[in-house]
Order: C-alpha cells, then structure tokens, then sequence
C-alpha cells in the first residue's frame, strides 16, 4: 500500500513563469484564493498593498509583464510549506528592480506571498 504525498511547488515552473514573457505560467502557481501583500517606496510596512485572489494577482502581473522589462529568478529555498525566493529585473532604460519573496504553500501553490522590493532610484 503507497502512501499519499502532497503536491509539491515546481521551482522550474517558477522559474519559467518568472523569466517568461507573460504572466500565465506563473500565475498558475498561486491558489485562487491566494493573498500577495506588497512592500515598496509606495506601499510601505505599514500599508502594504494587498491583493486578494488570483483575480487581482493577475491584474499586477498583466501590468508587470507589459513593461519593457526582463526578469531573472536568483534562487529559490523550499522547506515544508514555506519557500522564499529572490528575482532581479532590469527595464530596457537600465532602472533595475530586486525583489525578495516569502511564500506559504498549499498543495504545492502559493497561497500567501509578502514580496518586498527595492529600486534603483
């Protein structure tokens, strides 16, 4: 008799969805009801902007992926039902973005994401 395993986050999928040109692939990986809060130089600790679902999630990432931009996963640590990873992105005028992510699974999706980033100014 097997045992059952839970499903579990596919590091090369979000790598493709983080490197792709559009923002299908990684929002596959969050679970409808997903909550990303955001910290920046406009949403600050204490007023993060939070978005609530895929819905919304995928309003952000359309703009994201709209922008004359690349994007690069640096690297990605999984334990249990948590993982964190870090992305660099770079606008075609040279601006460059990094961002840090803690993430809770659930049955191997995103379920929580707080994303915090910091530009070149």
């Amino acid at each position: 008799m097997g045992t059952a395993t839970s499903p579990s986050f596919d590091t090369e999928t979000l790598r493709r969805g983080i490197e792709g040109q559009t923002p299908e692939t990684l929002l596959s990986l969050y679970t409808d009801d997903a909550e990303l809060r955001v910290v920046n130089r406009n949403a600050q600790p204490s007023h993060p902007k939070v978005l609530h679902g895929r819905n919304e999630i995928a309003e952000m990432l359309l703009d994201v992926y709209s922008r004359d931009m690349t994007h690069k996963l640096e690297g990605c640590v999984i334990q249990g039902d948590r993982a964190a990873y870090s992305e660099s992105c770079e606008y075609a005028d040279g601006v460059r973005v990094l961002s840090e992510s803690m993430i809770t699974l659930r049955d191997g999706k995103i379920s929580r994401q707080i994303l915090i980033e910091a530009w070149d100014e």
